[in-house]
């Protein structure tokens, strides 16, 4: 077989290597190389270039027998189009995993799988940390820093718990889970898909292609999820707060077969934290992999990932969270949902988005601190109803949270919005944020 990937960042790196353990003829390009994509490339025994352009993009990808774009390579990219018009065959690295993984001596490892606008991360190291504690060896994987490419070649593993993006879903053809979570959807990458309507089939994928075998698990309060898990072709599962499946009773997660774990050994205990823990085990329990025993030990030591309304410090009063990873105004929303008082630090890069919806609960927002090329819009969406100011750069959104703050506030970076105007990720910036924040009380306080 002849493979074109294009993209060499992490999967696309793990592309390539999965291709060459398997004998097949790699070619790899990139639109922006760097001193780090071809030292990459160096290291694979590959070459990458820049594709052609025009005319000759057409002819020229009709010589693959497979096209494998990165996940950052968007639905619209000229090459996504000329695959799809001379009849390439495209496929993400998670359907290129588990078609190989279909013909595994042995047979195929369980799947479990998690998507959603939000919280995909959180649910699945959770689901992997309650599969560990089970005695289950496995690994988040998919948007993480493991490809599935890379694991299905590992004979330690027993399953695998993968984390889906749109990305990665929206050219899958066969992918399928064994059991499949669909968190929430809301608008968020419109400036990768070319519609909402395009964004959501994505996410649907996941529940469409399965077997009626499978279990299908759903949001309860959702509206888009609940019309698609109502036409999902496996057996039919929910989960939330209440009215669900899966759902909270008397301080305990409940599910079908009744209680599951007691609520108050979890460390933290936010709403979306419980409905993540909901999701998890539905995820587990119905696949077999794990019992209410192993969930109550995972939920008694699991700490949520960071940048996740992470506590940083609590000075006077005030406690202050970093929540750089709520890059979408639904993430930013569950997090001031958390809090009854709040200043808000938010804004970012745009991505084609309204903001609107962070300001559905006024009430719990005293002031807002807008940041990035975003601030715009953050006043648009809070100017009637909360104080805003502008900072033009992070010391001087922590400067002025913590002069707008009072005791019993919370100090909550909560972007709602992407964080390429000013740092390479959101990791970066809520690494910066926290070392400003501790950098800010050191210097008030030496």
């Amino acid at each position: 077989m002849r493979a074109l990937v294009h993209g060499l960042a992490i999967t696309g790196a793990a592309t390539v290597r999965a291709l060459q353990r398997r004998g097949h003829e790699v070619v790899v390009t990139d639109d922006r190389i760097d001193d780090a994509k071809r030292a990459t490339a160096t290291g694979l025994g590959v070459a990458v270039s820049a594709p052609p352009d025009g005319d000759a993009r057409a002819d020229w990808i009709g010589g693959f027998d497979l096209f494998l774009p990165a996940p950052g390579v968007p639905e619209g990219h000229p090459l996504v189009l000329a695959a799809h018009s001379a009849g390439v065959d495209v496929q993400t690295e998670i359907e290129l995993a588990y078609r190989w993984e279909q013909d595994r001596a042995g047979g195929p490892r369980p799947i479990l799988a998690v998507t959603g606008t939000d919280g995909k991360t959180s649910t699945t190291e959770l689901t992997v940390a309650i599969l560990r504690a089970a005695g289950v060896c496995t690994e988040a994987l998919g948007n993480t820093d493991v490809p599935l490419l890379d694991a299905i070649d590992d004979d330690r593993y027993d399953a695998f718990v993968v984390e889906c993006t749109s990305f990665r879903l929206a050219f899958t053809e066969r992918f399928r889970a064994d059991a499949a979570v669909w968190l929430n959807v809301a608008p968020d990458h419109l400036n990768w898909h070319a519609s909402m309507d395009t964004y959501e089939a994505a996410k649907a994928r996941i529940f469409s292609q399965q077997r009626p075998d499978d279990v299908a698990i759903g949001f309860v309060t959702d509206e888009v999820v609940m019309r698609h898990l109502a036409a999902a072709p496996g057996r039919h599962r929910t989960f939330g707060r209440d009215g669900a499946d899966y759902h909270v009773a008397d301080g305990w997660l409940v599910g079908p077969g009744g209680r599951i774990a007691d609520t108050s050994v979890m460390r933290r205990r936010l709403p979306h934290d419980l409905t993540n823990a909901l999701a998890a085990s539905a995820l587990v329990i119905e696949t077999g992999l794990a019992t209410p025993h192993a969930i109550g030990k995972a939920l008694a030591t699991f700490e949520a990932p960071e940048h996740r309304l992470e506590p940083v410090v609590e000075v006077d009063g005030v406690t202050w969270y970093n929540d750089s990873k709520a890059t979408t105004p639904h993430a930013a929303s569950a997090a001031i949902r958390a809090f009854d008082s709040l200043v808000l630090i938010a804004g970012g890069s745009r991505k084609g988005v309204a903001l609107t919806p962070m300001a559905a609960e006024p009430h719990r927002v005293r002031a807002v601190v807008a940041i990035g090329e975003a601030a715009p819009d953050v006043h648009d969406a809070f100017d009637q109803v909360s104080r805003v100011v502008d900072a033009t750069s992070m010391p001087e959104a922590v400067a002025a949270a913590a002069a707008l703050a009072r005791p019993g506030d919370a100090v909550v970076l909560s972007p709602g919005c992407a964080s390429f105007d000013w740092y390479a990720n959101y990791l970066e910036r809520g690494t910066v944020f926290k070392q400003l924040v501790h950098d800010h009380f050191t210097r008030e306080r030496p």
